[in-house]
């Protein structure tokens, strides 16, 4: 069997040492049988040492041995391929896992510095502003300031006798020390070992020899290519005879052991540590406390992560060595698509795109196996601002689905409560900047903390351009660095993709916008500043500066584009949306905050727009980088339909529990903004059914971890960087106070009982929100463990282990009694009486996806259609039609369902709640009868003055949405 070539439907799993390739291949049969036809896999090269996620990578060439072996990987894929399927690999262009002992191509940088064969994989300036780190590369992966490291004996100098290299140890990271500088090592007490060995000696002579060779090494700043070969051979033998002598002679062993100990100096004497602090100033690198990375650090990194460093795809030697292995599992069929893990933080995207399928097209034309589409399958994880789109001429397949996420989530909010939520947040927590205002400051906040060190290298290159030209040569280095900050914080998208081969108006607009608000917002700067720093990024008049001069404004726009994305993504994803808590279902990945819902036009207008420009586009709900879970978020959203209700329960719940709070600095602790969210979250993550003890203990710890990693996110009373002892304290305690499993608990009384019922719609709104994934425009992705119903939070809770035995049963016992029993009613009824337990999504979920398994071309090719609908609930309505040739699909979800049953727990069903409301039935009533593929009904259609029609309470008689085919297969 062979697997399609775009996905019908694809599966996220999480790839680590506790999920391996033998686990994912016990579970494919499962999948299969859902109907899956691609598994959408973490990254799975080799990773850092006990990675979670993969992203880390070491080594682009080799499987994670964490994950199994090559034997373990082929019977994987053999197993894919025996079931018709296939999997899409997540790869990851922009960055390596540094630090620590395991990436050889950093590690030889690192012992070579500038002349290392590997130097120009990294993005590294290696000519900074500041003097000090001329021709180094600073490594702040220190836990305390260099000095008083050094002088704890935290550093230690170490031998690879094996090797014959000398490296400084720092708990898990190896530093290796430049060879020109081993004779610093060799020599010291070297008249005793002459006194030992005789100055006439062979083997002292050996041991000259060596000491003398390493002197004449070329130095790390020698480029020529000459220079540089030399280098690298004498290292090798300078590194073979080190072995030699050290192996086989006792004399040399002792000597370099007591040279060890001597360097490693005396704790209590400072002063005996110096022979070590003298042989890292010789090195290619200066180690530093991690928190002067913000300011000082040379090297590009994924956002502000010390240990993830930036590599230069964007050249073709570096290209061709970091997809040799993604090349040849290509070659052998072994995947079928790619996922681009963050492209904005690429150089120039476009060019890699293009590079990669040319990659790909070579790599199939030489095995004669040309693609039949025009591009390989390659998703790309671009993060669209609404109302962004991707470019139409980029040769991807589309998007990771981030957009499509926010487009389904808008939908099930009820947009009429916007003012009522905004003013009780702003009256309960006193917060008074709108969400545009505060995203801006959140901005500055990481431009000026986080990410300074890439401003100030932006600063001094617009300087340097500045000062060739007696036009803008008055523009200061401070000067330039405010308005360089003014324009990335109003940004108003995460980045433009300007080069000097590739411009579109869109990027020209978006960046006339940033300029025109940072001037609006600096009244007291020089404007021309601006209209300069302008020209620069869009480059504008570039051709007006020497040969020499272009290519650093070039760089300067290539860089400043590179910039606003983590400054966007710091600024928005990991600090704004933890601080404006209004309705946090609304605060994810794509998603904007103050577009409060969707509506039915808008969410119709989106699904055409990505069925005529991105069809193959990845729709999903849940992805690993999530704030919150699909199933939490729709519980969320509940709230939306009870402002009312909500109010009055928080403002209960807040005189309840304001005893549980401490005082820190004499102010009650937790925030009132701290304690909203937290009450948010407490509702969407809340296990379903009773709450034992136990479960009880497992949220607590869960809610706990969550709150503390959403304060210091939010950057406001603690960070990351600087946490705040007493206000996590003050978090903790709250949460545990409000946990309590005492019988008292007045809190988890009055909680409870509004949860369940706001739950209970929760769950009925995951219904319609799963079934319009499942059909609209795009390839619909499941993130592992929401085939059931899943309450995780942001990682590492949603990477948690799943219970996939759970579903393999619950899966296997629902096939099974569907296909025995002529009349699924009773089934319906069992899987909506249960509801809490996740079975009626599953049922959903398997019913949905094996239509599109046998009708995959409908999904991706079909027209897509609006229907409308009419009478008392029409508004809680949103159906389409999907049509190709004669086969066609109807869809019909209901939307709030608080609202359409007033409030009550009945199941919204039939008749009375769809009394007098009707959906367009399209099309002709020639062509043939529905049939709903949910209930094996064929509902009645009735024809009037304006055409053909269901009744809304046939099509939701038996199940809260409906899904109907005609002349279509049986399922």
């Amino acid at each position: 069997m062979r697997a399609p070539v775009t996905p019908s439907a694809t599966y996220r799993l999480q790839f680590n040492r506790d999920f391996t390739f033998a686990d994912a291949t016990k579970i494919i049969p499962y999948l299969h049988l859902l109907g899956i036809s691609h598994i959408y896999a973490s990254p799975f090269l080799k990773a850092r040492a006990g990675s979670p996620h993969g992203y880390d990578i070491v080594d682009h060439n080799a499987l994670d041995p964490e994950l199994g072996d090559e034997a373990s990987f082929a019977t994987y894929v053999q197993a894919l391929q025996e079931h018709g399927m296939s999997q899409i690999l997540d790869i990851v262009p922009n960055h390596m896992g540094v630090g620590g002992d395991d990436n050889a191509w950093w590690l030889d940088v690192l012992e070579n510095g500038e002349s290392s064969a590997y130097a120009r994989y990294f993005d590294i300036d290696w000519h900074p502003a500041n003097a000090a780190l001329r021709n180094k590369v600073l490594l702040p992966f220190l836990g305390d300031h260099y000095g008083a490291t050094l002088e704890q004996g935290e550093l230690t100098l170490v031998l690879n006798a094996d090797e014959g290299t000398f490296g400084v140890r720092y708990y898990e990271h190896l530093f290796p020390v430049d060879p020109r500088s081993y004779p610093q090592i060799l020599s010291f007490g070297i008249e005793l070992l002459e006194h030992q060995l005789s100055k006439e000696s062979q083997v002292f002579n050996a041991f000259s020899a060596l000491i003398a060779d390493c002197h004449a090494l070329p130095r790390r700043t020698e480029l020529s290519t000459a220079r540089r070969t030399k280098r690298t051979r004498g290292i090798a033998a300078c590194k073979g005879h080190l072995t030699e002598l050290y192996r086989h002679h006792p004399e040399i062993r002792a000597h370099m052991n007591r040279n060890l100990r001597h360097f490693n100096g005396t704790l209590g004497q400072p002063e005996s540590f110096d022979p070590l602090d003298r042989l890292l100033e010789k090195q290619a690198y200066r180690l530093a406390y991690w928190q002067v990375a913000s300011d000082e650090i040379n090297y590009r990194r994924f956002f502000d992560i010390n240990e993830l460093a930036g590599i230069r795809i964007e050249d073709d030697d570096v290209f061709s060595a970091t997809h040799r292995l993604v090349q040849r599992l290509i070659d052998n069929g072994e995947i079928s698509g790619l996922r681009i893990d963050h492209p904005d933080g690429l150089s120039d995207p476009f060019k890699y795109y293009g590079d990669l399928q040319a990659m790909i097209a070579s790599t199939l034309d030489a095995r004669g196996q040309k693609p039949t589409v025009a591009n390989y399958y390659v998703l790309v994880e671009k993060i669209l601002t609404y109302p962004e789109h991707l470019p139409v001429d980029w040769p991807v397949s589309g998007t990771t689905g981030y957009e499509a996420a926010h487009l389904l989530n808008g939908l099930l909010i009820c947009p009429d409560s916007e003012h009522a939520l905004s003013r009780f947040y702003r009256q309960f927590t006193g917060q008074s900047d709108d969400f545009s205002e505060l995203l801006y400051k959140r901005k500055k906040l990481i431009i000026h903390g986080a990410l300074a060190s890439d401003l100030t290298s932006l600063a001094n290159l617009a300087s340097s351009i500045a000062q060739t030209d007696r036009h803008t040569r008055d523009f200061t280095y401070q000067a330039l660095r405010a308005a360089t900050a003014e324009i990335a914080a109003c940004f108003p998208v995460y980045r433009t993709y300007i080069t000097r081969e590739r411009s579109s108006e869109t990027d020209y607009r978006y960046i006339h916008q940033a300029i025109t608000q940072a001037k609006k917002r600096s009244p007291a700067h020089d404007i021309q500043i601006f209209d300069f720093l302008e020209e620069l990024i869009t480059l504008g008049k570039v051709n007006r500066y020497s040969p020499e001069i272009r290519q650093e404004v070039v760089r300067f726009a290539l860089r400043f584009q590179q910039y606003t994305a983590p400054v966007m993504a710091k600024g928005l994803e990991d600090t704004a949306l933890y601080s404006y808590n209004r309705l946090v279902s609304m605060n994810d990945v794509g998603f904007d905050p103050r577009a409060f819902g969707v509506s039915v036009e808008t969410f119709h207008q989106e699904n055409q727009r990505r069925l005529s420009a991105w069809p193959q586009s990845m729709v999903t709900t849940s992805t690993h980088d999530s704030k919150r879970g699909e199933d939490v978020r729709t519980r969320i959203n509940i709230l939306s339909e009870l402002p009312r209700e909500w109010r009055q329960h928080v403002s209960r719940w807040s005189r309840m529990n304001r005893h549980k709070k401490r005082l820190v600095n004499d102010i009650p602790m937790p925030s009132r903004n701290d304690e909203y969210l937290l009450y948010q979250i407490l509702l969407g993550a809340w296990p379903t059914g009773t709450t034992p003890a136990s479960d009880l203990a497992v949220i607590r710890d869960r809610i706990e971890a969550y709150m503390l990693k959403a304060v210091r996110e939010a950057k406001v009373f603690t960070s990351w960087i600087n946490p705040n002892p007493e206000y996590e304290s003050a978090i903790q305690f709250f949460v545990r106070a409000l946990l309590d499993n005492s019988r008292n608990n007045e809190f988890l009384k009055d909680f409870i009982p509004f949860q369940q019922r706001l739950g209970r719609f929760g769950l009925l709104s995951s219904l319609s929100q799963t079934l319009l994934k499942l059909t609209i425009p795009g390839v619909p992705d499941i993130y592992q463990g929401n085939d059931l119903c899943a309450f995780n939070l942001v990682d590492p809770d949603n990477r948690a282990p799943v219970d996939f035995h759970r579903r393999q049963q619950a899966l296997q016992a629902l096939s099974t009694e569907y296909r025995n029993n002529s009349d699924p009613r009773a089934l319906l009824q069992d899987l909506l009486t249960q509801i809490e337990d996740g079975r009626a999504k599953l049922f959903l979920t398997w019913r949905a996806l094996t239509l599109r398994r046998l009708q995959c071309s409908l999904f991706i090719e079909g027209k897509y259609f609006e229907l409308k609908t009419r009478g008392h609930r029409a508004n809680h309505i949103c159906a389409f039609g999907r049509r190709l040739g004669d086969k066609e699909v109807i869809v019909a979800v209901p939307r709030w369902f608080a609202r359409l049953t007033d409030g009550n727990d009945s199941m919204p069903l039939g008749s009375p709640t769809w009394d007098d409301t009707w959906i367009e039935a399209g099309g002709d009533a020639s062509a043939g009868s529905f049939c709903n593929v949910l209930t094996d009904e064929v509902p009645q259609v009735f024809r009037n003055d304006s055409g053909l029609w269901f009744r809304a309470a046939d099509l939701f008689g038996y199940f809260p949405v409906a899904l109907l085919t005609r002349n279509c297969a049986p399922l």
